[in-house]
């Protein structure tokens, strides 16, 4: 849904923009393999329409062009890595190519994004229902907080939690998965939007009873399992993609209201493109089947 402006006022700037999504989102509180901040654009350009999306597809962009935008703000770097070239005759050159020649301004806000309070885990414990919110792990050194862990108000069953669940994520072909007994009580929840298969420790001292991430490899996720001798913490994979588009809402909010009455004279959107890359399953399991059969 597109959020028109209400009074007219200056035309805001790129440059204040990014101030205030800096202010927001501290590019020094992001992993040091990051790629974070402006990606394209001239800080002196005015800004009207402000596009959110977790990732800066070609789709995305184009569809960010053809609305008018002036910005995209998205979750996913477009340049992780290095890159040598940015010839369009490469996905990643006619993504920076159309976002040049179209005057739209590329901002990243990654792993800064993720540790920020409110972040992307603030809007997946906010899903889950979670209260008396606190960090899953803080960092020693920095006091920066990692993942988040809370409480339901009421216990529910692992298949009722994950229902609900599903019902406040965007849908994606993956859906989600469960490994856990579908009857068992939950009430501590751990949670890490994105991938988040390299804090197990911290959730098992935190006592979480599940822990809700994405992107879950076999070996860790089957150890995990293993140490939890069929018992707590319960494993729910939501979809990367889906974890981090609920995080949109809450920047497009703290921006405008970090901008205050500047932030008013600005158009935002938020993309509901589906940037999940899975398009379809093939025979996958129902629930009827467990573990441990024959291979």
């Amino acid at each position: 849904m597109t959020v028109k402006p209400t009074t007219a006022f200056p035309t805001v700037l790129l440059s204040e923009v990014v101030a205030a999504l800096e202010r927001l989102y501290p590019v020094d509180t992001a992993s040091s393999w990051d790629r974070v901040g402006l990606v394209t654009g001239d800080l002196d350009q005015p800004v009207s329409l402000v596009y959110f999306a977790v990732d800066p597809t070609l789709a995305v962009i184009d569809e960010a062009r053809a609305a008018g935008a002036d910005l995209l703000l998205t979750h996913h770097p477009l340049l992780l890595r290095g890159v040598h070239s940015v010839a369009t005759t490469s996905a990643k050159g006619a993504a920076v190519t159309s976002l040049v020649v179209n005057d739209i301004a590329l901002y990243v806000a990654h792993t800064n994004a993720d540790v920020a309070s409110p972040g992307v885990c603030d809007a997946l414990a906010s899903a889950c229902g979670l209260v008396e919110v606190a960090p899953l792990e803080v960092d020693q050194i920095s006091g920066t907080g990692h993942g988040r862990v809370g409480s339901l108000a009421h216990p529910l069953t692992l298949r009722d939690f994950a229902q609900r669940l599903s019902a406040a994520l965007p849908k994606a072909v993956g859906g989600i998965r469960v490994a856990g007994p579908a009857d068992a009580r939950v009430t501590r929840v751990a949670v890490v939007g994105g991938a988040g298969d390299h804090m197990f420790d911290a959730v098992r001292d935190s006592g979480a009873d599940v822990y809700v991430t994405a992107d879950l490899r076999h070996h860790p996720a089957l150890e995990a399992r293993e140490e939890a001798r069929g018992g707590t913490p319960y494993l729910v994979d939501a979809g990367h993609w889906a974890t981090e588009w609920l995080w949109l809402e809450s920047a497009r909010s703290e921006l405008v209201r970090e901008l205050g009455e500047r932030g008013a004279s600005l158009e935002t959107h938020i993309c509901t493109l589906r940037t999940d890359p899975w398009d379809f399953v093939i025979g996958a399991a129902t629930s009827e089947i467990t573990g441990g059969t024959t291979c």
